[in-house]
């Protein structure tokens, strides 16, 4: 019996990641398929827009070597990119760490081929999801899962009929706006509204540096800018059971 109901929390929180993430996928599809139709483009064909989505599985880096493909960029310019790019999912996974601390280490190792920006945001700031919790995964995978394959099926439209598209559609304008209706919830306080508002504006001004450095830059800024203001306001400290934060002080 046992058994019976954490299998069935297990299921219920794999279907609630796919609930929540729905949304998210209405917002995507514009975005995957500027991807197919931009790597037709730039003359990698169908079969390579697919394998590029499959492997690399991430927006942003999907675009830039499209990008660096069509200019001729050497190899190794290419994966610096990309590594570059991808650096803040270090610091997405370490996030992650204490809310799938309860899977195995194997099973966490073959989630993080999901790991992209909106199910991160969507998985930590869940509130039903406990930390260390067993159904924490399933809710990640659920997540995760459904976004991948709107993902490589929206590529493959985009690559098929991406040359249809009239040049009026805005597709690539709504790309700010999902990354923007996942962060807006996130700000729930004052260090998260530092960080957002500080690795933005940082971002930003940085667009320009050579290799994307601009992102990075934009986001150990506000990780720096939040856990400041973090400590000097106490937010940091989480209280327990016992009514005592983490540093030895009564909860008021």
């Amino acid at each position: 019996m046992v058994a019976d109901e954490e299998e069935l929390t297990v299921r219920d929180a794999f279907v609630a990641g796919v609930r929540d993430v729905a949304p998210v996928v209405a917002g995507i599809i514009p975005f995957a398929l500027v991807a197919g139709a931009a790597a037709v483009d730039a003359g990698l064909g169908v079969e390579g827009a697919v394998a590029l989505s499959t492997l690399l599985f991430a927006g942003a880096s999907q675009l830039a070597t499209i990008d660096l493909f069509v200019r001729d960029a050497p190899t190794l310019v290419v994966l610096a990119t990309v590594v570059i790019i991808n650096l803040r999912m270090a610091m997405y996974s370490a996030a992650l760490s204490p809310v799938l601390a309860y899977a195995p280490a194997r099973q966490r190792v073959g989630a993080a081929y999901l790991l992209v920006d909106q199910v991160f945001a969507l998985t930590v700031g869940r509130d039903t999801v406990q930390r260390g919790a067993p159904h924490a995964l399933a809710y990640y995978l659920g997540t995760g899962t459904l976004l991948w394959l709107n993902w490589q099926v929206m590529t493959v439209i985009g690559a098929l009929v991406g040359t249809s598209i009239p040049d009026w559609l805005p597709l690539s304008a709504t790309i700010p706006l999902v990354f923007l209706a996942l962060l807006v919830p996130a700000m729930s306080d004052r260090p998260t509204v530092v960080a957002g508002v500080v690795s933005g504006v940082v971002a930003t001004l940085g667009a320009g540096l050579p290799a994307n450095a601009g992102l990075l830059v934009g986001a150990f800024s506000g990780i720096a800018a939040g856990t400041v203001v973090a400590l000097r306001t106490g937010a940091h400290r989480v209280p327990t059971s016992s009514g005592r934060r983490d540093d030895g002080e009564e909860e008021q």
